[in-house]
Parts: structure tokens; C-alpha cells; sequence
């Protein structure tokens, strides 16, 4: 048997309930119990008023305490439920255990009954005024509480659904928007409001489905990109291997063609693996010094034949003291990338260089150059390919996206800067440390 949890909104309206009944308890239990002895209070006060008045009242009588005198009061006393009685002083009865020769005020229990009793001395005895302790006397009071405790617990009820709705309610909109999310479709901007941990929530959400929408929009572009670029050599070698089943194609022809194809087959495949490597984080990079100077004529030799067969020269410029932190592999096969491309794009005659400074390589090429709005997408995966592949000779179209990922991979940037004749890439490497100089002074 499944158990299916509740709702925030019906946990948040459980909790207030509880809190509210609990605190509502508390108070009533309290209250009545503060409002019965000060009812009390009030009473035993109000009787020791009366009791001063009714033995000043007899001190002054011919007769005090007389029977007459104290029957005409019976009456009048009997419509409030009071009593009068006459005690004697200095010895214990059952209207004073005690006995008293003072005034004296409190309660008392006689034939069965509470009563409220204030003594006070006339002469040689004293005169005790009774009332009866009933409930009747503060039961307005505590009646009074409840109906204050009952609007008090509707007026929580209505504010408590208002508040669990409140809160409840962004958190099912991004429930139901990561659902939608889930389900491959679109769910919208979720909106902002409320307190501010639901607006953060709302706009992480937000910016979590904007990351998320052009991610997978870039993994559309790159795979119909990849099935592209797939294709075309494929075509290419299936292509020729049926010419040369059939005989119509001389068999060197075909050899040639279906070697180059499967080259470029070859280089993307590798390129598609480098760069999933590095998605997951499997491609190893290390950071340690290293000379730019020693990487730049490195990658100089070894596309200084491919230069000259394009007419081209590949002139190199290395700084000295070109140290960086990085990893020497990895930027020899980053700069090799951006040397082949600038190979290609520059026209015969023109010249390619080679830069080094401290924590910057550079490749220069006199090309036709980048477009303005081109700039900040130039690394992306197949984006300049897609644009010129049908006008200049290109590569895999995944070299600019290896040298961005191998620069951000050893804690460096990648830039272009271009105009028509003449664009610059660069790698930006963190600086080499030096120690503090310790200097040493006799004592």
C-alpha cells in the first residue's frame, strides 16, 4: 500500500491548526483561571464594603445587633442571597473557626456551602456577612473569554489558509513548471512573488529553464551539425566505392577520394571524442609552468611545410620570457588548431604569425576576417563552419570549440579580434608566480 504524502498547503494548514488550538488552550486555561480569582477578588472586596457599612450602621443603633434591627435587613439581603449572622468574639463557631477579635475577610464552608464572609466587631461580638461562592458570579466573565477565543480562532483559520495559499501556491507553479520542464515542453517564466526565498526560487527556476531551453537548442544544432558533416564524407566514400564496383571510376581516383574522406572522418571522430572528454571532465589537463616560446616554435615547425605548400609564410615572434601556466600538450594541440585555420583562410602570398608573450599565444592571419556580430560566437561548435563552408576551406568545425574548452580547462580565456586583412586569436594562460626575493642582512 502506497503512501501518498500531503500537500505543503495541508501540512502548513495542520501546523497553524495545531499552534493555534494549542496557544488557544493555554490562554483560555490561563485567562480563566485569572479572571476567576480576580471575580473572587472583586466579590470578597465588595462584601467587606458592605460589611464596614452594615457594622458602622449598628455601632451607632441603640440596640447593636439587635434581633429587630437585623430582621428588617434579612430581607433585603436574602434578594442578593446574602446573609447576616451574629458571631461571638474571642472563641471559635462555625461562621468564625478561629474565633477573632479583628476584622477579618476570606472564606468559609458552612452546612455544605461556600460562601465569601467578612467579620467585623460590634461591641462584644461580631457581626459576619455571608455570600454565597457560585460559579454564576464569574460566568460571564469566562463566556466572555470564549467568544473572544472564538473570533480569535476564526480570524487565524481565515489568516492561516490566506498564508498556507500564499506560500503553497508559487511552490506548485514551479512544481507544475519542472514537470512541463520534465516533459520536454516549454512551461514559461514562472513568476516572482511572494517572500523572497520563493522569489529566488522563482527566478532560479527562471534561469535554470532559460539555461536549459538553449542548451538543448545547441545539442539540436550540433547533432544535426555532426549528421552533417557525417554525411558528407560518407556520401563521398559510398559514393566512389560503387563507381569503383561498377568500373566507371579508375580505381586511383576512388583510392585518392576515399582516403581524403576518410581523413576528414577520421579528424572529426577524434575531434567529437576530444571534446565529450572534456564534458566529462576525463580529459586530463595539468597546470604547471611552461615556456610559450618553446610551444610556439614547436607548432612554427611543425606547419612550416604545410605553409610554404600554400604559399604562404609562417613567420613566428616569441618573447623571451613567455611563461604561462598550462599544460604543454594541450597548448601545442590548441595552437596547432588555430595555425591550420589561419593556414586556410589566408590567401597565397600572405603571411601567418606566430606570437608569444608572457601568458598570451597568438596566432595573426591576413584573411578575409570575422564579421562584428560573429565575434562572440566564434567558438561555438560548427558556427563559422555552417556560415563558410560553402566559400572558404574549413576544418571539422570543431577546432575554435577544442581551443576554447583546452584554454578554459587550464584556467585561461580565448578572444578574437578581427577586422578585413588582418584577425588575431588569442590564448590567455594564468601568470607564472615568482617567490618573494628573500633578502639577506648581516647582523
Amino acid at each position: 500500500m502506497s503512501f501518498k504524502p500531503r500537500s505543503l498547503r495541508t501540512q502548513l494548514l495542520a501546523a497553524i491548526a495545531i499552534v493555534v488550538l494549542f496557544s488557544a488552550g493555554i490562554s483560555l486555561a490561563v485567562g480563566a483561571v485569572l479572571t476567576r480569582r480576580a471575580v473572587q477578588h472583586s466579590i470578597l472586596q465588595d462584601v467587606s464594603q458592605q460589611a464596614d457599612l452594615l457594622a458602622q450602621r449598628e455601632r451607632v443603633a441603640l440596640l447593636p445587633l439587635g434581633s429587630r434591627d437585623l430582621k428588617s435587613l434579612h430581607a433585603f439581603l436574602e434578594r442578593q442571597h446574602e446573609r447576616i449572622v451574629v458571631a461571638p468574639l474571642g472563641r471559635s463557631s462555625k461562621y468564625l473557626p478561629s474565633g477573632t477579635s479583628h476584622e477579618k475577610n476570606g472564606t468559609i464552608s458552612v452546612d455544605g456551602r461556600d460562601w465569601f464572609f467578612a467579620a467585623r466587631p460590634v461591641g462584644k461580638k461580631a457581626l459576619v456577612l455571608l455570600r454565597p461562592r457560585t460559579s454564576g458570579a464569574w460566568g460571564p466573565y469566562i463566556e466572555g473569554l470564549f467568544v473572544a477565543s472564538g473570533v480569535a480562532l476564526v480570524l487565524a483559520a481565515i489568516v492561516s489558509v490566506f498564508l498556507s495559499r500564499r506560500i503553497a501556491r508559487p511552490l506548485r507553479r514551479v512544481a507544475d513548471a519542472t514537470g512541463r520542464l520534465a516533459a520536454g515542453d516549454a512551461p514559461g517564466p514562472v513568476p516572482a512573488e511572494g517572500a523572497a526565498e520563493l522569489v529566488s526560487l522563482a527566478e532560479s527556476f527562471n534561469h535554470m529553464a532559460t539555461e536549459l531551453e538553449h542548451a538543448r537548442d545547441a545539442e539540436r544544432a550540433f547533432l544535426l551539425s555532426v549528421s552533417h558533416e557525417l554525411k558528407t564524407p560518407l556520401t563521398a566514400v559510398l559514393g566512389y566505392a560503387e563507381g569503383l564496383a561498377d568500373g566507371t571510376i579508375e580505381p586511383a581516383e576512388a583510392a585518392t577520394t576515399i582516403a581524403k574522406e576518410g581523413a576528414r572522418l577520421d579528424r572529426l571522430v577524434r575531434d567529437l571524442l576530444d571534446l565529450a572528454r572534456m564534458n566529462r571532465h576525463e580529459f586530463s589537463v595539468r597546470r604547471e609552468p611552461v615556456d610559450l616560446a618553446e610551444i610556439a616554435a614547436e607548432c612554427h615547425r611543425r606547419h612550416e611545410t604545410q605553409a610554404r605548400a600554400f604559399g604562404l609564410e609562417l613567420a613566428l615572434d616569441a618573447n623571451d620570457d613567455a611563461r604561462a601556466v598550462g599544460d604543454a600538450d594541450r597548448l601545442v594541440q590548441a595552437l596547432s588548431n588555430l595555425v591550420e585555420n589561419a593556414l586556410r583562410v589566408s590567401p597565397a602570398g600572405g603571411t601567418v604569425r606566430i606570437v608569444a608573450t608572457p601568458g598570451v599565444l597568438a596566432v595573426e592571419d591576413e584573411g578575409p576576417g570575422l564579421q562584428p556580430e560573429e565575434i562572440a560566437r566564434a567558438f561555438e561548435r560548427f558556427y563559422l563552419y555552417s556560415r563558410y563552408s560553402g566559400s572558404r576551406a574549413v576544418g571539422s568545425g570543431l577546432g575554435l570549440a577544442i581551443v576554447d574548452e583546452l584554454a578554459r580547462a587550464m584556467g585561461g580565456s580565448v578572444e578574437v579580434r578581427s577586422r578585413p586583412g588582418r584577425t588575431r586569436f588569442s590564448i590567455r594562460l594564468p601568470g607564472v608566480r615568482t617567490p618573494p626575493r628573500v633578502v639577506q642582512r648581516a647582523v
